[in-house]
């Protein structure tokens, strides 16, 4: 009895790189709940509370200097290499480009634009209101710091919030976001917060950003996730759009295209003239007319003539055609008087 080979992970892994026929039905698109409503509102108001404490100089200020002259990289000096590659997920260029490229095969095998279109909206978000809050309080970073104790806002800075840890939240969390499971999402929901509180940790041990700066741009990333669900509609607008342009694109292109290049037909040939021999001949079967229907032939004693169709005791008897049976001359036919039954003659 055969049985079939039970399918390993490396069996598997490979069947989920085939194109799937048509978009699955599964895909879910998380809505603005009211549960989802609170938590944007209270990330708001933590927001607003963290700029607030920073333009008043309050104890965060100075819990950012106490961070600044610990000075972490000296403290633990042996880990600054794997430091220094690891804020590198939090960078727009790289997680980027890594993030389109899962996100555009995600597209391709499941016939729709959505991931991509969700990752270009969060990132225009990101730009917008994290660019605007950055060189709109314009604080300076610690290593550019003019006045010990200060909040160094209004400077011309341009590092709160945290550009590398509001990156990270929303670049990773953006795989989260578009998860066909709940256990998926969850696990990539964990994923992300780890990945993006290194990110965070990261540029705090560096220097490059105040303790505040990075738990800034934690609610900005976070922020940016939980208002996605109201821009869904224009996602799936855009999606619509974009396939119905597709469409046209290849009505148009299939109206216009260029003709199949036609074979040019070669010129007809010249027959050449018949022979001496095949002239005479079809000379001779013109000649020749045409046979007419045979009249039927009757057999008639002693010669063979058209006439009325004969009794059969009338009839002469013939040797079929090819018989074995030999001839005899002294055969007398039926109905002739026999010899010996003649007169003779003088008798």
């Amino acid at each position: 009895m055969r049985t079939e080979r039970n399918p390993t992970r490396l069996d598997r892994v490979f069947a989920r790189l085939d194109r799937e026929p048509e978009r699955p039905a599964h895909l879910s698109v998380p809505r603005a709940s009211r549960h989802r409503t609170v938590l944007a509102i209270a990330a708001l108001a933590f927001y607003l509370a963290i700029v607030w404490l920073v333009v008043t100089t309050s104890w965060l200020v100075r819990l950012d200097w106490q961070v600044m002259f610990f000075r972490p990289y000296q403290q633990w000096a042996s880990i600054h290499w794997f430091v220094d590659y690891y804020v590198v997920l939090g960078q727009r260029g790289p997680t980027a480009v890594m993030v389109a490229a899962w996100l555009g095969w995600r597209s391709w095998r499941q016939h729709t634009l959505r991931p991509l279109l969700t990752l270009g909206a969060s990132l225009l978000l990101l730009n917008i209101t994290v660019g605007a809050a950055k060189y709109g309080m314009g604080r300076l970073g610690p290593h550019y710091a003019t006045v010990i104790g200060s909040n160094e806002m209004g400077l011309g800075g341009d590092i709160f919030p945290s550009g590398h840890t509001a990156n990270a939240v929303v670049t990773w969390g953006i795989l989260a976001y578009l998860a066909s499971t709940p256990r998926a999402r969850r696990w990539l929901s964990a994923i992300s917060a780890v990945t993006s509180l290194g990110v965070g940790m990261a540029t705090v041990y560096l220097g490059t950003h105040w303790l505040s700066d990075v738990v800034l741009g934690w609610i900005a990333g976070l922020l940016i996730l939980l208002a996605l669900p109201w821009f869904e509609p224009l996602i799936a607008r855009t999606e619509a759009y974009a396939f119905d342009l597709r469409d046209r694109w290849r009505a148009r292109g299939g109206a216009k295209a260029p003709a199949a290049p036609v074979t040019p037909v070669a010129a007809p040939a010249r027959l050449k003239p018949l022979t001496a021999p095949q002239n005479e001949t079809a000379a001779r079967e013109a000649a020749v007319p045409a046979r007419g229907p045979r009249s039927p032939v009757h057999l008639v004693p002693g010669h063979l003539a058209p006439g009325p169709h004969t009794t059969r005791s009338e009839r002469t008897p013939v040797t079929p055609a090819g018989s074995r049976r030999p001839p005899h001359p002294d055969r007398i036919v039926r109905g002739t008087p026999s010899a010996a039954s003649r007169p003779v003659a003088g008798g």
